[in-house]
């Protein structure tokens, strides 16, 4: 924090962003003045280097420390840098690739070298005119190609116009291989040369030095040869001494079959490491090689080398002082090779070695590297001018996006923040919210708080190699018909097409409208995963048994058969038992559903609307009201954390900008008709038919008396199905006759 200064004397500007005030960046005057706004305002505190919309030049130079993330110490450092060098500080809002250097301050110490630089690369390039750009430092190598020094401390043959100098350049670069120049040749820097010409010297005394081959020009192969079977004669010099001490042994200590037996079905030809540790040839007890004796096979070649070139034809067995003296023989001669100096130079052959050392051009070259050093300032400045050109360009985007948000926020759809890296066309939606993840499961874990409905795609092109790993924000529309594994294409920012695939969905509300489906969804979907996995365990079980019953049945003894085929008697109390569960199940399902429609009758049209109403409201309602709570706290603050940002205030997405980060094709008013559609009536005739069966139902269930249960005012009109009330009214009357029977008197007659 040490750019940060405490005094608070300019006056900022600021404006309501994404939900939170933010300081207005609007002049250069703003920009100089950085290192007085409070970190608590930055919207952004750091963010990586990589995996932004920045060229990944800028992006380095803005990075002070090199440390892979960009700092507020990191901007106020790079703003008061190239402010200083500005006579105009507002040139910088433009963000040209191009300047005036005439624009370039030249009061300021850096803006002078800037300047003289720039000029001199104008000058270099031999373009006329004031304006440079970054076309004209985008290489480097032709800025010096044609210059003789270039201030990197490395000459080339391009140094110098001396034969003789051209010519031990040439020779130095060929055996040290040289280090690549500012102009894209191989040269040389004081230390090589040091080194050359040491190795000139320490080749020629190594030679001057030399020895006498003791075995001509053969020596060489006899001593590597010689190397190669030292210690495996030695080996079995000491295994025959331990064979004459302990005759016992001899079998142990000599070639045993037992382990040519465990690898004799094998491909010997791969053996080669469990052959050569067998011994040399076979232990007889005598400490002598029979130089005729067979040999093993590994080793056979040296072996005969040595047996041709170095022993005497006479000879018949090596011993162990005949093995010591052959070895004593070149040790001089060993020694003096092993000691070989200067090996680098070797290939140029001694007489031009010679030469170069009678020439000793070694202090003329060390001249020509210290002039070239002497221009170090001067090219580094050139290098400057590459640095300045690359921040006047995306110095003040990385300050809309960092500083504030005004890029992601702004209203031009043609303008994108430094984190959205392209557009994600599926399911007929164009997502331009899209960012680049480095780890779809570490990034997922972190991005859920951010209430957004989430895409995770891998995408491939056959112009890249690479995997691009990306996250699209749905902000409109509905799920539709997006699922792990639906494919799409990505359009990154330079119009490349990708070839995306979907790997994880983070599931939030995207709108109101579509949680109000969402229970119903959910509930068809447990629904339907019931069901299935119903009929899987049913389907298992099934085939369980019948696997069981087939395996079974061979073993199976005739009785068994028998009785397993025999029907078994029928329970009739059982079967009752079943029938009147049934019914009573049935009967308090008709009980519960007649309550229910009587309950429903009672109520008049409107109270049944408000019902309906009130149902529709307790399902659907607390999850429109999490989904308003969760689309009014969207926010890609989590996104941008979890890619490495340290965002330091909200960054929410409203309903009507969400609208604008996702886009729904839309088809014009047209007439439609399909000519493999299925002919049949008109919707308004479906609708008809509809209420008029629905109608026709609820008459014939109202007239077969079926209704009576709901309310008594629903019996039906038909005797047939009132045969209780009949009877009833009969009954009354013969009891009304029998009681005016009772009361008759019958008077006597006179």
């Amino acid at each position: 924090m040490s750019f940060i200064t405490k005094e608070k004397k300019y006056k900022w500007n600021f404006v309501n962003v994404g939900g939170s005030a933010r300081v207005r960046i609007n002049s250069g005057e703003d920009i100089a003045h950085l290192a007085e706004l409070d970190p608590k305002m930055w919207t952004v505190l750091s963010c990586p280097t990589t995996g932004l919309e920045i060229d990944d030049k800028s992006l380095k130079y803005m990075d002070c420390d090199g440390d892979g993330k960009l700092r507020i110490n990191d901007v106020i450092s790079v703003s008061q840098w190239i402010m200083s060098m500005l006579k105009d500080k507002d040139l910088i809002l433009k963000g040209s690739n191009s300047i005036d250097i005439n624009d370039i301050n030249t009061d300021d110490a850096n803006g002078k070298k800037l300047f003289s630089s720039a000029k001199q690369i104008l000058e270099n390039l031999g373009k006329e005119g004031t304006v440079i750009s970054l076309s004209d430092t985008a290489d480097i190598t032709a800025i010096f190609a044609k210059t003789r020094f270039n201030g990197d401390g490395i000459i080339t043959e391009a140094s110098t116009d001396d034969a003789d100098l051209k010519a031990t350049i040439t020779a130095a670069v060929t055996t040290t291989a040289g280090v690549a120049d500012r102009s894209g040749a191989q040269g040389v820097n004081a230390e090589l040369i040091e080194s050359f010409y040491k190795n000139l010297n320490d080749y020629v005394a190594w030679c001057d030095a030399k020895v006498e081959a003791p075995f001509g020009d053969n020596t060489d192969a006899v001593i590597n040869a010689y190397n190669a079977l030292d210690a495996k004669v030695k080996d079995f010099f000491m295994r025959s001494k331990l064979a004459a001490f302990s005759p016992n042994s001899m079998a142990s200590l000599d070639i045993q079959t037992s382990r040519i037996d465990a690898i004799s079905a094998e491909n010997l030809s791969t053996k080669n490491d469990e052959i050569a540790a067998y011994p040399l040839t076979h232990i007889t007890g005598k400490s002598e090689i029979d130089i005729n004796a067979a040999i093993n096979p590994v080793w056979d070649n040296n072996f005969n080398t040595i047996k041709s070139l170095a022993l005497d034809a006479s000879k018949t067995v090596i011993t162990e002082k005949d093995w010591a003296e052959i070895g004593g023989k070149f040790a001089a001669y060993q020694a003096w090779r092993n000691a070989k100096a200067g090996a680098a130079v070797e290939g140029l052959g001694i007489d031009a070695i010679k030469n170069f050392i009678a020439q000793d051009k070694k202090a003329e070259l060390l001249d020509l590297v210290a002039q070239d050093a002497a221009l170090k300032e001067e090219s580094d400045n050139i290098e400057m001018v590459d640095k300045f050109l690359y921040i006047f360009r995306d110095f003040y985007k990385l300050l809309k996006n960092f500083v504030t948000f005004n890029d992601f926020y702004n209203k031009d759809n043609d303008v994108k923040a430094i984190f959205q890296c392209g557009t994600l066309i599926i399911d007929q939606r164009a997502c331009k919210f899209c960012m680049r993840v480095n780890d779809t499961a570490k990034h997922s874990a972190s991005a859920a708080p951010s209430g957004m409905y989430l895409v995770y795609c891998d995408c491939t092109t056959k112009s890249k190699p690479a995997k691009l790993q990306i996250v699209a924000a749905m902000t409109v529309g509905d799920i539709g018909a997006l699922t792990v594994g639906k494919n799409g294409i990505f359009y990154d920012n330079d119009g490349l097409e990708w070839d995306a695939v979907v790997t994880k969905i983070i599931d939030n509300p995207i709108n109101i409208l579509q949680s109000f489906w969402s229970p119903y969804r959910r509930m068809a979907t447990a629904i339907e995963n019931l069901i299935n996995k119903s009929a899987a365990d049913k389907d298992a079980k099934m085939m369980a048994n019948a696997t069981a019953n087939i395996n079974a049945a061979p073993t199976k003894t005739a009785e068994e058969a028998k009785a397993a085929v025999a029907a078994p008697p029928f329970d009739i109390a059982k079967f009752a038992g079943i029938f009147a569960a049934i019914g009573m199940a049935v009967g308090m399902i008709g009980t519960a559903l007649a309550s229910i429609f009587k309950g429903l009758f009672a109520l008049k049209w409107w109270q049944l609307i408000i019902l309906f109403v009130g149902i529709i409201l307790v399902i659907s309602g607390p999850a429109m009201v999490m989904a308003w709570m969760k689309l009014r706290r969207r926010n890609i603050a989590p996104l941008l954390n979890a890619n490495g940002w340290a965002i330091n205030s909200n960054a929410k997405i409203s309903i009507p900008f969400g609208e604008t980060l996702t886009e729904i094709a839309k088809y014009p008013k047209m007439k439609l008709n399909d000519p493999y559609a299925k002919k049949g009536m008109k919707p308004w005739q479906s609708w008809f038919l509809s209420i008029f069966t629905a109608i026709l139902i609820v008459v014939v269930l109202w007239l077969f008396n079926v209704l009576s249960g709901v309310s008594p005012k629903l019996k039906s009109p038909l005797p047939r199905y009132n045969k209780a009330e009949v009877e009833n009214v009969v009954n009354d009357t013969i009891n009304i006759q029998e009681v005016v029977e009772e009361n008759i008197v019958v008077e006597p007659t006179n």
